[in-house]
């Protein structure tokens, strides 16, 4: 079983939905889609299964589903200091960021440790977007502008995304949107039209599958254009989905308070190419970054036979090594996969560690992230059908 956020098993009609835990424009499609569990995420219902988690998984891999995403708040920055706020939060150096592209940033408190890892998007010269995870960033960014005194407002406006993922979206889009979504090339961003409404569109998504997310900004529309991907969607066998754990894993996409958090640092975490630690720009957290030693890494585990890791707790013998942060069977290769955060001085040279399963303890084979299944010796079942 995944060690992901809690999922609460209910419908919409078991929980309290209030101003403070949201259903969103497309609550009543998710619902309607037959939804069977959902977690909380920026205090927002974000549906966690459908049809269950291996069905859901290689319907995403093999043709193509409309995701309701909308709990992926975007935090809006305006101003003449717009650029000069988002880059205190970042290590990355984004000072020849171009306009109309996204940008993966982690977002670094003083310490260097890991605040939220959003995709940054560069609308103007003086508007940007942060289409955050799972933490307030809203508050931070506003406390931020206060105290530098910076010409910013930071809101929360009124956008909904809407993921269209899978080998099949491209298709589905152009149908929605027209030909010219083709154009928009990985992690581009541009203004479409839908029933006179332009949204912005990128080529984007939490899957390594191929996807656009649309940042639906009138409330109006969003069922229609929920109802027009089914419609015109029949024959791609387009269904409704969400983030899916197995994939996740196996494609090492991290999750901001499973496999990092406030205390791991980029360089922990795998994510050490978007620190720019020569750059001359004015960060929170470079100082702390450029003298960072790390004591932990985040690291691939892989258990040749189908498991369940019972104590997230890994050791070497009897020595503690470090914990599972998240973990899937891999229906596609054969395999247990999971995340380990593992204790540098502890770990050594070993590249073996033991797990406690359902099965016992099983020895399994780390190995760098994201997992090459190629130079592991493993090959991929290519569909469930």
């Amino acid at each position: 079983m995944n060690t992901e956020l809690a999922i609460t098993r209910l419908s919409t009609s078991n929980l309290s939905i209030t101003r403070r835990t949201r259903a969103t424009p497309f609550t009543s499609r998710v619902e309607a889609a037959g939804v069977h569990a959902y977690t909380i995420y920026n205090h927002t219902l974000l549906a966690a299964n459908f049809r269950g988690m291996e069905a859901d998984y290689w319907h995403l891999c093999d043709h193509v589903q409309v995701w309701d995403v909308a709990a992926e708040k975007q935090v809006a920055i305006s101003g003449p200091d717009a650029y000069h706020l988002i880059q205190l939060m970042t290590p990355r150096d984004l000072s020849k960021a171009r306009i109309g592209r996204c940008f993966y940033v982690p977002l670094c408190n003083p310490e260097g440790g890991i605040v939220n890892d959003p995709i940054a998007i560069k609308l103007t010269e003086n508007d940007w977007w942060l289409s955050i995870a799972d933490t307030d960033v809203m508050l931070w960014a506003q406390g931020l502008a206060i105290g530098f005194n910076l010409d910013v407002t930071v809101t929360e406006p009124d956008i909904w995304p809407l993921a269209v993922q899978g080998p099949k979206a491209e298709d589905l889009m152009a149908r929605v949107f027209g030909e010219s979504v083709r154009d928009i090339k990985f992690f581009g961003i541009k203004p479409m039209s839908y029933q006179g409404v332009d949204m912005q569109v990128a080529r984007s998504g939490w899957s390594k599958q191929g996807g656009f997310e649309i940042y639906v900004n009138d409330a109006s529309l969003a069922l229609p254009l929920w109802d027009e991907f089914f419609e015109k969607g029949q024959d791609l066998n387009v269904g409704p989905g969400c983030p899916n754990g197995i994939e996740r894993v196996e494609s090492g996409l991290l999750s901001l308070g499973n496999d990092m958090d406030y205390a791991t640092t980029p360089f922990e975490c795998g994510l050490g190419q978007y620190v720019d630690l020569d750059a001359d720009i004015n960060s929170l957290s470079l100082a702390a970054l450029r003298k960072h030693v790390p004591q932990k890494k985040l690291m691939g585990l892989v258990i040749n036979q189908e498991c369940t890791i019972s104590n997230t707790d890994v050791y070497i013998g009897d020595l503690w090594v470090g914990e599972i942060t998240s973990q899937a069977y891999s229906p596609k290769y054969g395999v247990h996969l999971a995340f380990v955060l593992a204790s540098l001085p502890a770990l050594g040279n070993s590249l073996t560690l033991d797990a406690q399963t359902n099965l016992g303890t099983l020895q399994g084979q780390l190995t760098s992230l994201p997992f090459n299944f190629e130079a592991l010796g493993l090959t991929p079942k290519l569909s469930s059908e």
